[in-house]
C-alpha cells in the first residue's frame, strides 16, 4: 500500500532486515523488497548483495522469495541479468537437490518436492539461460534430469514438467533437449484433463516453426484432437493441423481437414475451410487435385469461405487448358445438384458460360460419361436465376453465362433472347444494365457478338503482383526509351488526388508543361509536363513482430508539399492462424496533423497470405522530429490482443 516515495525512504531498512537473524522476518523482508522493486524498479541495486546470501538459505519460504525476487530484479535491470548468472550454478545445485533427494513431508504435493519451489527456480533459469550459450550449457543436463524423473500422474508434476518445456525452449538448449521437450508435450496430449491438452496445443503451436519436424511427429495425436467436444480445444487443433500442413503430407491432411469440415461447429468453418484453401494453395501437387479440393471445399462450406475463392478458382481453370473440360463436367454435376452454395454456383456459371461447348461434347475421359444437351443448361442457369437463395452477384454471373452460350452452342437463341429482355427491367440496376448491354448486342451489334464473347485467354498462374510489377517496370523502360525525361512519381500522383479533396494550395508551384517538339511525339500526345526528378527513396522501417505478425512501415515525402509524410502501414502474417478484427489507430504530437486512411481490411491471412495496407498522411509544417505512437488491437490464437507502442527511430528523411 506504500507510495513510490515511501519505498525509497524505507529501501535502506529492509534491507536490514534480509539479514536478520529471525527465518520470520528475513521472509517478510524478501516479500516487501520484491513489491518495492515492482514499484521502484531504480532500487534494485540495493537488493543486490543480500541475495546471493540468501540463496544459501535452508528455509524453503525464505528461498522461494528470494528466487523470486531475483527473477522480478532480472526482468527489470541489465545489470541484474548480468549480475546473477553467476549464481546459475547455485540455481542447478538447488533444483537437482529438490529432484534427487526429495524434501521434507510438510512441503511434499502429491509426491513432488515443493512444486512451487521448482516452477520459481525453473522460471528464473529460462530468465537467465535466454541469449546466453554458458548458462544454458550449465542447465541442459538439469532439464534433462527434471525432465525425466518428475511424476506426471499428478497436476503437480505435469506443472513442473511444463515450466521445464517451456525454459528448454526459451535457452540454446541442445536439438536432443527439444526433441524430448516436444515429446512432453505430445504426452499432454493423451491426458485426461482438458486443460492440460489445452496447454499443449497452445504450446506446440507456439513451436512449429522452430521445431515443425519434432512436432510432426504428433500430427496423428493432434488430428484426433480435431473433434474435441470442447470448443475451444478443437479450435487449438484445427490451427495447430494448419500449421502443420507441408508438401509431404498435404494430401493426407487435406483429406482429414476435409472430414472435419463436413462436421465442424459452424463459428470453426470459416477458420477450416480458409486454411484448406490457403493450404492447397501453397502445397498442391497437380493441378487437378487443387482443383478438386477447392471444389469439396465450395461443395461443403462454400458459405464460409473468403471472398477470394471465387477468383482464385477461376484463374486456377482458366490457366489449366488440359482440364478445362473435367472442370465445367465436375462443376455442372455439382451446380446440378445444389445452388444454394453461392460460391461454387457463381465459379460454375462463369465456367459453363466460358467452356459449354466442351460441356455437351461429353469426351472428357476422366469423369463418367454425362449426356448433356442445350436446353439442360439453359433451364439450369435460369433456375438459378429465378432462386430465391441467389445473390445479385451470382445472378450476374448467369445472365453473362447465358449470353457467352449463345455464341458457344449452336442452335435458336431465342430463349437466351427472351431472358436478357426479362432482366431489362430488373430493379437491381447491374443486372438490368448487363441485360440491356446484351440486348444491345443481339439487336444492334450482333456482327460483333462473336468477337466480344470470345474466350478468355490463359490466364498464367503466377504471383500477380510479382507479374504487375513487372508489367509496370517494362513500360517505364519503354517509356524511357521513347522519350528520356523524367515524368511524376507514384507519389506526386497521390499528391495530385490529396490536392484536389483539400483545394488549391496558394503555395504550390506547379511546373509549365514542355513545349512539344516534332521528335517528342509521345510527350506532344500526352502532354506531360516537366517534373522534378525524384528524391531517394526513404528506407523502410519494421516497427512490430509478435507470434509470425509484422508491421512494416513505409515512406513517401511527395517532392511538391515537403511538409507531407505519407506512410505505408503493412501488416503481414506468417503464423499459422488468421489475425482477425485488426485496427491501427495512430497518434502524433500536437503540432503535427495526421489523417488516417480507411484500412485495406480487418483481416491479416495466415501463411504469408495477402498483407493488410493502411495509410497514414501526416502533415509536419515546422519540419520537427517525427514521434509516432500505435496501438494495434487484434485477434490471435483465440486470444485478444491490444499492443501500445511508441516509434522514436523513424528515419531523418522523414521529417528534415
Amino acid at each position: 500500500m506504500g507510495s513510490a516515495e515511501m519505498c525509497r525512504d524505507l529501501a535502506p531498512e529492509v534491507e536490514k532486515l534480509l539479514l536478520q537473524p529471525s527465518p520470520y522476518v528475513r521472509k517478510k523482508a524478501v516479500l516487501t523488497a520484491v513489491h518495492m522493486i515492482r514499484k521502484v524498479p531504480e532500487l534494485s541495486d540495493i537488493f543486490l548483495p543480500p541475495c546471493a546470501q540468501l540463496l544459501h538459505e535452508r528455509h524453503h519460504g525464505i528461498l522461494l522469495g528470494t528466487v523470486t525476487l531475483i527473477t522480478e530484479l532480472c526482468e527489470r535491470s541489465p545489470a541484474a541479468l548480468q549480475h546473477f548468472r553467476k549464481v546459475v550454478p547455485q540455481l542447478v545445485h538447488t533444483l537437482r537437490t529438490l529432484v534427487m533427494t526429495g524434501c521434507s513431508a510438510e512441503h511434499s504435493v502429491s509426491g513432488v518436492s515443493d512444486p512451487f519451489l521448482q516452477v520459481q527456480i525453473l522460471r528464473l533459469l529460462r530468465i537467465l539461460g535466454r541469449n546466453h550459450e554458458e548458462s544454458s550449457e550449465t542447465m541442459n543436463d538439469l532439464l534433462a534430469q527434471v525432465a525425466t524423473n518428475t511424476d506426471t500422474s499428478r497436476n503437480a508434476g505435469n506443472a513442473v514438467l511444463f515450466e521445464t518445456v517451456l525454459t528448454i525452449m526459451d535457452i540454446r538448449s541442445a536439438a536432443g533437449l527439444r526433441v524430448l521437450a516436444v515429446n512432453i508435450l505430445g504426452r499432454f496430449l493423451l491426458n485426461s484433463d482438458r486443460n492440460i491438452r489445452y496447454v499443449a496445443l497452445t504450446s506446440l503451436l507456439k513451436l512449429v516453426q522452430s521445431d515443425h519436424s519434432a512436432v510432426q511427429r504428433h500430427r496423428p495425436t493432434v488430428v484426433e484432437c480435431l473433434w474435441e467436444p470442447d470448443a475451444s480445444l478443437s479450435r487449438r487443433a484445427l490451427e495447430l493441423s494448419l500449421a502443420l500442413v507441408n508438401s509431404s503430407n498435404v494430401r493426407a491432411m487435406t483429406q482429414e481437414l476435409q472430414g472435419f469440415l463436413e462436421s465442424c461447429p459452424p463459428d470453426l468453418r470459416a477458420d477450416c475451410a480458409s486454411g484448406i484453401l490457403l493450404a492447397a494453395e501453397r502445397f498442391a501437387p497437380t493441378k487437378r487435385w487443387h482443383i478438386d479440393t477447392i471444389l469439396r471445399v465450395l461443395t461443403t462450406a462454400g458459405t464460409y469461405v473468403r471472398d477470394d475463392a471465387v477468383a482464385n478458382l477461376i484463374q486456377l481453370i482458366g490457366g489449366a487448358q488440359e482440364l478445362h473440360a473435367y472442370s465445367v463436367h465436375r462443376l455442372y454435376s455439382a451446380l446440378a445438384e445444389d445452388i444454394s452454395q453461392q460460391p461454387l454456383v457463381q465459379v460454375a456459371a462463369w465456367c459453363i458460360g466460358e467452356y459449354g461447348d466442351l460441356l455437351l461434347e461429353g469426351t472428357c475421359e476422366e469423369t463418367e460419361p454425362l449426356q448433356v444437351e442445350k436446353e439442360e443448361v439453359l433451364a439450369l442457369l435460369e433456375r438459378v436465376l429465378q432462386s430465391q437463395m441467389s445473390l445479385p452477384a451470382t445472378r450476374g454471373y448467369a445472365l453473362t453465362a447465358l449470353m457467352k452460350l449463345s455464341t458457344r452452342l449452336h442452335g435458336d437463341n431465342n430463349r437466351i433472347c427472351q431472358v436478357m429482355s426479362i432482366y431489362g427491367s430488373c430493379q437491381n440496376v447491374e443486372l438490368q444494365q448487363r441485360a440491356v448491354e446484351y440486348n444491345a448486342l443481339f439487336r444492334k451489334y450482333d456482327h460483333l457478338r462473336a468477337a466480344v464473347l470470345e474466350k478468355m485467354p490463359l490466364v498464367e498462374r503466377g504471383g500477380p503482383q510479382v507479374d504487375e510489377e513487372a508489367k509496370e517496370s517494362k513500360e517505364v523502360a519503354q517509356l524511357s526509351e521513347a522519350a528520356p525525361l523524367p515524368t511524376e512519381t507514384q507519389a506526386s500522383k497521390l499528391l495530385d488526388l490529396l490536392d484536389l479533396l483539400d483545394g488549391p494550395s496558394e503555395n504550390a508551384q506547379h511546373p509549365p508543361p514542355l513545349d512539344p517538339t516534332p521528335g517528342d511525339t509521345l510527350i506532344h500526345l500526352l502532354d506531360l509536363p516537366c517534373a522534378p526528378r525524384p528524391p531517394a527513396p526513404i528506407p523502410n522501417l519494421k516497427v512490430f513482430e509478435r507470434e509470425g505478425l509484422e508491421l512494416n512501415l513505409s515512406f513517401v515525402r511527395p517532392p511538391g508539399t515537403p511538409t507531407l509524410l505519407l506512410i505505408t502501414v503493412t501488416a503481414t502474417n506468417t503464423s499459422g492462424g488468421d489475425v482477425t478484427h485488426f485496427i491501427c489507430q495512430a497518434a502524433v504530437p500536437k503540432s503535427f496533423q495526421l489523417q488516417l486512411q480507411a484500412p485495406s481490411g480487418d483481416t491479416v491471412p495466415a501463411q504469408g497470405g495477402p498483407p493488410m495496407t493502411q495509410l497514414l498522411r501526416i502533415l509536419n509544417p515546422n519540419k520537427a522530429p517525427l514521434r509516432l505512437k500505435l496501438r494495434l488491437t487484434y485477434d490471435h490464437f483465440g486470444q485478444s490482443v491490444q499492443e501500445i507502442f511508441e516509434v522514436n527511430n523513424l528515419p531523418v528523411e522523414t521529417w528534415q
